[in-house]
């Protein structure tokens, strides 16, 4: 191969693996947005009102 097809071929794989970088980058931060933004629900206390009658 000549230098300047070596230097095209290492280009385009460059420019591959930038957008497939790119490409994992993003889909790890809408996972991380949509994770981080559920509502955990936290369980509702008991109140002693509710509590039943022991001795």
């Amino acid at each position: 191969m000549s230098k300047q097809n070596d230097k095209s071929e290492r280009a385009n794989w460059a420019g591959a693996a930038a957008l497939a970088g790119a490409a994992l980058g993003s889909a790890a931060l809408a996972a991380v947005l949509l994770y981080g933004t559920r509502a955990k629900e936290k369980p509702t206390p008991s109140h002693p009102e509710d509590a039943p009658e022991t001795d």
